[in-house]
């Protein structure tokens, strides 16, 4: 395994260019198999998620080539038969469940492991479930596969989510898109992920209304064609670099990055003192003065503060003016960075949801290790403030979310480097 070594010191400079959404792309591969045409997706990221979902829409019986290095993906279902996602592939990745509502849709049936991913809380599938047998779908859970079928095809219904569950939403949305009849979905998430999903499958023919609302109305068709369609921009890899020259210093211009996206989030950057401006190109980010100023962070569905953006700005507030409080509303065990900031000289205080964050003058470099994806990065941001050299163990969970995170910060000029694990 590979480690990343941070020598940390000096300011950023420069541009860095937003890639395409993980989170986006992974919930768009899997409309593929609502169609026996083509869909094909630009301005993906290349990041190990995609390399997996791949495979398992591979394993499913779909066809799919990448080109432009890997920016453009080409896929076909025209003659996928198999409707079993299996769990070597399933378990490495939570998005994989989003396979199930489009093989009910389009085959109806469908084996699907129990999903895995990131260890920062019980994400079940109850609501995906619950919402599947509201259409009409025959769920049963024998030897950890979730065994589905619609020998009738699914049906419309009204569906309340007990909570804005943005997984459940992308699979019912796509699900619906091939049911008969109409589904009003209420209590939906209202993330710009979905928005992005429902954009592609009305490029192949879906007839959906309300997305970025809490209610969304699909009225289903029989069938859906093939598309092309543009990945929207990984707000959370913009929200990410935006904090680079906020624990640094410095001014980096972030090419392709959007401030609508990022509402909540720009409101606390501005209440601790870091300047965001939008370019032609972009966004530009710098701090007005020297340290930021403490602010406490409560994180939410959107439009609120994103969870996944929560360590790194814990990263941050480490060496703030002042004391920050951080609560987390969305995942439990999302603090599990908080042990190693604490290695690096942070003063950190977790009482169940809550972190108290005490800021210091300075960190100190030391070895630490990821235990998440953006726990990983929340690391190296703290290293290129500290003092000497912090070396970032277990970084595969780095490149599930983040293309090319070296050559992109040493572009700004942070001293990074990815060296090989000893042994």
């Amino acid at each position: 395994m590979d480690r990343i070594v941070v020598r940390g010191g000096g300011p950023l400079k420069g541009e860095i260019a937003i890639s395409g959404a993980k989170n986006a792309c992974l919930a768009l591969m899997p409309a593929t198999l609502l169609s026996d045409e083509p869909l094909t997706l630009t301005n993906a990221p290349r990041l190990s998620d995609i390399r997996t979902m791949s495979l398992l829409l591979e394993s499913l019986g779909a066809e799919i080539s990448t080109m432009q290095n890997g920016k453009v993906i080409a896929m076909s279902s025209h003659s996928a038969q198999n409707h079993i996602a299996k769990y070597d592939i399933v378990r490495k990745m939570r998005a994989s469940n989003l396979v199930l509502g489009p093989l009910l849709a389009r085959h109806g049936h469908a084996v699907v492991s129990l999903p895995g991913g990131c260890a920062i809380g019980a994400r079940p599938m109850d609501l995906h479930v619950s919402a599947l047998e509201a259409m009409g779908a025959q769920i049963e859970l024998r030897d950890g596969y979730l065994h589905a079928q619609a020998p009738r095809g699914l049906r419309g219904a009204q569906i309340a989510l007990r909570f804005a569950s943005v997984g459940a939403t992308e699979n019912i949305v796509m699900a619906a898109s091939l049911a008969k009849g109409v589904t009003v979905l209420s209590n939906a998430a209202r993330e710009p992920e979905i928005v992005d999903l429902v954009e592609c499958l009305r490029r192949m023919g879906a007839q959906i209304e309300g997305e970025g609302t809490d209610t969304i109305t699909i009225q289903g068709v029989d069938r859906l064609h093939g598309a092309t369609h543009p990945v929207i921009a990984d707000r959370i890899e913009t929200g990410t670099y935006m904090l680079a020259p906020a624990i640094a210093g410095g001014e980096v211009e972030l090419i392709g990055g959007r401030m609508d996206l990022l509402g909540a989030f720009c409101e606390k950057l501005d209440a601790c003192g870091i300047d965001v401006s939008e370019t032609p190109k972009g966004l530009r980010v710098k701090r007005r003065n020297g340290r930021v100023d403490a602010v406490n962070v409560v994180t939410e569905v959107f439009p609120g503060f994103p969870t996944d953006l929560q360590a790194q700005i814990m990263a941050v507030m480490c060496t703030a003016n002042g004391v920050s409080f951080l609560e987390e509303r969305i995942f439990e065990n999302r603090f599990m960075h908080a042990p190693e900031l604490i290695r690096m000289g942070a003063r950190i205080d977790v009482h169940g949801g809550v972190a108290k964050v005490t800021g210091v003058e300075k960190l100190r470099g030391a070895p630490v290790m990821a235990t998440d994806l953006r726990a990983s990065v929340s690391l190296i941001l703290a290293a290129l403030a500290a003092e000497g050299e912090t070396v970032v163990s277990r970084v595969y969970h780095l490149d599930r979310g983040y293309e090319r995170v070296v050559d992109k910060l040493r572009g700004v000029g942070a001293r990074i480097e990815r060296v090989k694990e000893d042994g």
